[in-house]
């Protein structure tokens, strides 16, 4: 009787954990499928290595890559490496690429019939990039490394990605450059120079009592905590709107400390900036801050923009929106729609917004400043015919190596609403650099109709 027990028992138990073995498999079947399906060892799909369903297109409708024995690109150096983080390398090494991210969109999976190529299977996707726009974007950049950003601060839609140095697909015998499969856009952070001084203005108006009232001096250096924090030129008397113009070292050095450490972490993680964006199921890198190392000083180069400040790009080009939207944006995106090869539909594009990210009376009041950061030191000629409110950072990264070059802000134009960040690598001042890019390619985003 007790073995008959005892072995009742073991068959429960053992049914038990087959029962749960089958909901948990149903589960992950259902969850993870598509990405089993798409998985690069599956040679029904892949041909030598490379997914061979589907083609990609840019938001009109330009095609990007399609597969006939191999993928074939652009004819256009520009376009082929100003789109090619966002459409991805053969081999499959660019990890934000439609090839990698979107495989199982591509392959036509479903949890019926499972994937497929041929005439009736297989999807093609259409992306938010505008070809032309990212081709203009890179032969802008010229000899530079560098990325640049655009999009539309309403809608989401990443109009413009470019990440330089890029691979080119149709030189594959010759040696990619170091960091060329990397999308800096979405996957790296960097040091922001002054752009950062835009959170440091925004924590200081929205917790400081009477900072409109307020007057600040600057010799051309201060002393916090015992160490000298320095201006390129002394920039005498200046309020907190002619500071941020002027990009006084003093002044945000000094405001970062008032602040204090609980108020600046507060103020990043607002911004959105140490966000990991999901763009599609691609996930951006997030900003690093530590405004507590090397004490006051710092905490003051901190504010400045310097100091162990790492931002990531996109993070910063969505933080521009918002500012320009009145405290919230649209959250980025890159996929437009993916249509089955019979012209059915099978996913639309639909807005998603980001939350608070500043406060609409503080929004109102930086949009007025960075307008006159464009009037009075980058110069209006410089931008003929854009309502373009910005800010320059010039980000020292060693001591023996040229500045970086940044330039972010956004179009203050309903008709036009398009937000932006730039960095060129070694480009020294961002509004020389990083300006006159960005420049270039917001003329051809108006003239292309966005």
């Amino acid at each position: 009787m007790k073995k008959i027990t005892r072995r009742t028992y073991i068959c429960l138990i053992l049914s038990l954990l087959l029962l749960i073995g089958t909901v948990t498999f149903i589960h992950r079947f259902f969850a993870n499928g598509s990405s089993w399906a798409s998985f690069s060892s599956n040679s029904h799909i892949y041909t030598d290595g490379q997914i061979s369903a589907g083609s990609i297109y840019d938001i009109r409708g330009t095609r990007l890559a399609s597969y006939d024995d191999g993928w074939h690109y652009s004819d256009d150096r520009d376009i082929r490496l100003g789109t090619i983080h966002a459409v991805g390398d053969p081999g499959g090494h660019i990890g934000t690429g439609a090839l990698s991210a979107f495989a199982s969109k591509l392959t036509g999976y479903n949890i019926i019939t499972g994937t497929g190529v041929g005439t009736t299977s297989g999807r093609d996707l259409y992306l938010t990039i505008d070809a032309d726009l990212c081709g203009t974007a890179r032969d802008a950049l010229g000899d530079y490394d560098g990325l640049v950003g655009v999009y539309d601060y309403t809608t989401g839609r990443i109009l413009c990605m470019v990440s330089s140095p890029a691979p080119d697909p149709y030189n594959q015998e010759e040696e990619a450059a170091e960091g060329s499969y990397i999308n800096k856009f979405f996957s790296s952070t960097f040091i922001p120079g002054s752009t950062f001084k835009v959170v440091t203005a925004t924590a200081s108006l929205e917790n400081l009592s009477g900072i409109w009232d307020r007057s600040f001096t600057c010799s051309g250096s201060v002393d916090i905590g015992g160490y000298k924090v320095t201006c390129g030129r002394a920039h005498g008397t200046l309020n907190i709107s002619s500071a941020l113009n002027e990009s006084c070292n003093v002044t945000f050095g000094q405001l970062a400390v008032e602040l204090g450490v609980n108020t600046m972490e507060k103020y990043v993680e607002k911004a959105g900036l140490t966000t990991r964006y999901d763009v599609n199921g691609i996930h951006t890198a997030a900003s690093t801050f530590d405004f507590t190392a090397d004490g006051l000083e710092g905490l003051a180069w901190s504010g400045i923009g310097q100091g162990k400040d790492l931002v990531n790009p996109c993070a910063m080009m969505v933080y521009m929106g918002a500012i320009a939207n009145g405290g919230q944006a649209a959250s980025p995106q890159i996929l437009e729609s993916v249509v089955m090869k019979n012209g059915l539909q099978t996913e639309g594009y639909s807005v998603k917004n980001t939350g608070t990210l500043i406060e609409p009376e503080t929004a109102e009041a930086l949009t007025a400043i960075m307008r006159d950061d464009v009037l009075d030191n980058y110069g209006q000629d410089n931008f003929p015919g854009l309502e373009i409110c910005a800010k320059s950072g010039t980000a020292q990264v060693s001591s023996d190596a040229a500045s970086n070059g940044w330039f972010v802000g956004f179009l203050n134009d309903e008709e036009h609403p398009l937000a932006f960040v730039a960095m060129v690598e070694g480009g020294g001042y961002g509004a020389r650099s990083a300006g006159k890019v960005i420049n270039t390619v917001l003329q051809a985003a108006i003239d292309g109709g966005y």
